[in-house]
């Protein structure tokens, strides 16, 4: 990696990418030589259980600007996000998926934009979701409408986690106290001066999308638990309805015995009882997500750790050192990409393990990582150390790296 401060920061969250990685960088590498400023490519490998390591080790050795963070678990889409945020360098941070969905040849674009204009942030937002399924855009446009609803129009409709922040947004995200923060509603509700660059949202390039219906509920959840308390005031009205409901079924009641003309049965006592069990579920049911919110504040736990970063000395070549994990790498990087001309993925013109042999990664080959640590908890980043001692820790197995505990200081 260049020596000189990065302009640019590319964040990519990545988790059971080894398909479209290839394709990724074979894209995102002559747009960002095309600057002719100093960048670095920030990938963080959110825990991937495919071989995504060894691609990403093969890719590094052509591209040095590429550097590789890895989690120690699959911590999250945002978790992830988050860590490369926060570790990113550069006077400008862009975050990207690794899909190829958001054109990584809009990044010049946003940076341009934020430079003629002194914006802190810039938007990708999507013009044209044709290459979704029908389902999707509804429950997007869903989504976008409630959060709009909810938080403001201050949201961009349509924009997702493709932006470009300027280094102030970063360090003001940095100081916020949240733990999970849902950043398509925590970035605008800071107020830094932004715009928007409309592009054409394409198809996935190769692998399968990691955002199941059951994550984007919880997604959905989470932006609204974490940044609007309507939902306790739904359920206030509710009670409040169900109270007044009951009133008037109780004046009828009693008129109705003045009358004489009361009449034994069961239906109206059964729909009453169902009725109001509904509405104390419910109510218990929304009360219950944000006493869980507070209940994960307070255990403090990390949102995540790290198992390793290239710039701070380690080196995935601790980890994917073998002949056959080499191998491996030029293996993953180019069986499966025939659609190039060349049939082989290329990074920037260069050839991705096009002449290396084919071999099967051993499992450890993945699991091994450096001992250091660094987590991200609610009152700004921690340090802490795993294992027994300042070794890099090859050829031991994880389990063995245990002795001594793991510390953590802010």
């Amino acid at each position: 990696m260049t020596s000189r401060e990065p302009t640019l920061s590319v964040v990519v969250p990545i988790f059971n990418e080894e398909a479209v990685l290839p394709l990724f960088v074979r894209r995102l590498r002559p747009v960002l030589d095309g600057l002719g400023e100093p960048y670095e490519v920030v990938a963080v490998d959110d825990g991937s259980t495919d071989h995504t390591p060894v691609v990403l080790a093969g890719l590094r050795r052509r591209w040095p600007e590429l550097r590789v963070v890895r989690l120690r678990r699959n911590s999250g889409h945002q978790a992830a996000l988050l860590a490369g945020l926060f570790r990113a360098r550069g006077r400008y941070v862009a975050s990207i998926d690794a899909d190829l969905q958001d054109p990584p040849e809009v990044l010049p674009e946003m940076l341009t934009l934020a430079r003629a204009r002194s914006l802190d942030i810039v938007y990708g937002v999507r013009s044209d979701r044709s290459t979704d399924s029908r389902f999707k855009r509804t429950t997007a446009g869903l989504y976008y409408r409630i959060v709009r609803r909810l938080v403001g129009n201050t949201v961009p409709a349509q924009a997702g986690d493709f932006r470009l922040l300027s280094r102030a947004t970063v360090e003001a995200l940095r100081e916020l106290p949240e733990r999970r923060p849902v950043l398509r509603l925590v970035v605008p509700w800071l107020g830094f001066p932004s715009a928007e660059v409309p592009y054409v949202r394409e198809q996935r390039a190769a692998g399968s999308t990691k955002y199941s219906l059951s994550r984007m509920i919880r997604l959905a959840t989470d932006s609204i638990t974490s940044f609007s308390a309507t939902p306790l005031r739904v359920a206030t009205w509710l009670g409040l309805g169900g109270m007044l409901l009951c009133a008037l079924m109780v004046v009828f009641a009693f008129v109705a015995y003045l009358r004489g003309s009361t009449v034994t049965g069961w239906a109206s006592l059964y729909v009453a009882i169902l009725f109001v069990g509904a509405i104390q579920l419910l109510c218990l049911g929304l009360l219950g997500e944000y006493v869980a919110r507070i209940y994960a504040a307070v255990q403090g736990r990390p949102s995540y750790f790290v198992s390793f970063d290239t710039a701070d000395g380690s080196d995935l070549a601790e980890t994917v050192d073998t002949p056959d994990d080499v191998a491996s790498a030029g293996r993953v990087a180019t069986a499966g990409r025939r659609g190039s001309p060349d049939g082989a993925a290329t990074a920037g013109g260069d050839p991705v393990g096009a002449a290396e042999p084919v071999g099967d990664p051993p499992a450890e080959a993945v699991e091994r990582t450096a001992p250091r640590a660094v987590a991200r908890t609610a009152d700004g980043p921690a340090v802490a150390t795993t294992g027994g001692g300042a070794g890099t820790g090859r050829g031991r197995a994880p389990a063995r790296r245990k002795r001594g505990g793991t510390r953590a200081a802010r």
